[in-house]
């Protein structure tokens, strides 16, 4: 089990980036329970959880540099899009939006990102593209000590920059 402390930012799969309050204790059907009191600032959010399913649901300490560098490396690669169903690849992001891995949440970002010169997107497109953005723009301001603003503007230049330097896409 790993180990953590009040006042520690955190990943919470489900959730993004959170900071830990305080570890409380709670009598629960006459058991007693150690909880993680967490906060999720952005969210206006509270969350509990027992410290002994720290492990089932994923929690686990922010990304260390070389693990955001390497998020940031898989943002300048070839967007890859399965020829399948939306429904289908909507479901598979959204899997890897909360599976809190800083890598997979990157590929959505690259994957749903649009140019000026590409095509609009669809607003379930739109939505998953700025939650992915957002759970990615957290952890990395929270790994860099910056603003969540500023980690934003970061991975869309590298995006930008990507799009720019990938060969033009013809007119539809």
């Amino acid at each position: 089990m790993i180990n953590f402390k009040p006042n520690e930012s955190i990943v919470y799969p489900a959730h993004g980036v959170g900071r830990i309050l305080e570890i409380e204790e709670q009598e629960v059907a006459g058991h007693k329970l150690e909880l993680f009191v967490i906060t999720f600032e952005q969210d206006k959010m509270t969350l509990r959880v027992p410290t002994n399913k720290v492990d089932s649901v994923g929690m686990r300490k922010l990304s260390d540099k070389p693990v955001v560098e390497e998020a940031l490396t898989t943002l300048k690669g070839r967007a890859r899009v399965k020829r399948t169903m939306w429904s289908r690849r909507a479901q598979e992001y959204e899997q890897k939006i909360n599976s809190g891995d800083l890598i997979s949440i990157a590929e959505v970002v690259r994957d749903l990102f649009r140019s000026e010169r590409q095509p609009e997107q669809s607003y379930s497109e739109r939505q998953l593209y700025e939650a992915a953005l957002d759970r990615m723009a957290r952890e990395i301001a929270a790994v860099e000590e910056t603003s969540a603003e500023a980690a934003s503007a970061k991975i869309e230049d590298i995006l930008q920059t990507a799009a720019a330097k990938a060969k033009p896409t013809e007119a539809a």
